[in-house]
């Protein structure tokens, strides 16, 4: 894909004796939000680590921007202007809102015009802005979890499973601050289990099965066809 910041060719990573990727290709187009899809347990968080540079790929190529990072550390890859937001949050419970927000902003201070459009986003870490993130609700420190993310501008977010587990208000609240950065033009690689959500942001999807993309194509296309939903992911979005 001519215009893809990212793009993976090949890519196999171990972890201990399981081989989890067994070759990866995938492109994510500039600008837009691509859904990574599958069942549980085919390698989707684990191909978000990979490009993070948090387990190394025992082959194959990750470009971001045409340069590849596939050995490169995960300081590194962050400075390149990649943001991720991991399943588990990876926020500092010790620390206040705001520090949490002060430390995710690498390159200098917060500026104040994006801090009153995260806000705008997720209201309730001004109202905990000065509270320990320990103490804030799952779906309040998720909310955190992606706010750390766009704390600066990113040339590449990504975001495992921000809707998991949350409540229906939240997962709206969160569904609309991801769709207010793709408005922004964000380049998002997005791992969603909520198919109403994946469809409602999706640009494009790509369908892992057993360590390997299996099905790449439009968003609209994979969500109008139930057949499909069911020959890749066992599943329909219509009863999802």
């Amino acid at each position: 894909m001519s215009d893809a910041i990212l793009s993976l060719r090949g890519v196999k990573t171990d972890i201990a004796q399981y081989h989890i990727l067994q070759g990866v290709d995938l492109d994510v187009p500039r600008g837009q939000v691509t859904m990574l899809l599958g069942r549980n347990g085919v390698g989707k968080t684990t191909t978000l680590r990979t490009i993070m540079g948090h387990w190394r790929a025992r082959a194959g190529t990750i470009r971001l921007d045409g340069d590849d990072i596939a050995q490169a550390p995960t300081p590194a890859i962050a400075r390149r202007g990649v943001g991720y937001v991991p399943e588990n949050m990876g926020i500092f419970s010790d620390l206040t809102v705001e520090e949490n927000m002060t430390l995710a902003a690498a390159s200098g201070p917060l500026e104040r015009e994006r801090l009153e459009w995260i806000f705008g986003a997720f209201p309730a870490l001004r109202t905990f802005w000065r509270s320990e993130a320990g103490n804030l609700s799952g779906g309040q420190k998720q909310m955190l979890s992606i706010a750390r993310a766009m704390a600066e501008e990113r040339k590449l977010y990504l975001i495992d499973e921000p809707t998991k587990g949350l409540a229906p208000a939240i997962v709206s609240t969160m569904a609309g601050a991801l769709r207010d950065l793709k408005r922004r033009g964000a380049s998002i690689l997005l791992v969603e289990q909520n198919f109403s959500v994946a469809r409602a942001l999706g640009d494009r999807a790509a369908v892992m099965d057993d360590g390997r993309i299996v099905w790449t194509g439009e968003m609209a296309e994979l969500a109008g066809d139930a057949a499909l939903q069911e020959r890749l992911m066992g599943l329909s979005m219509e009863t999802a």
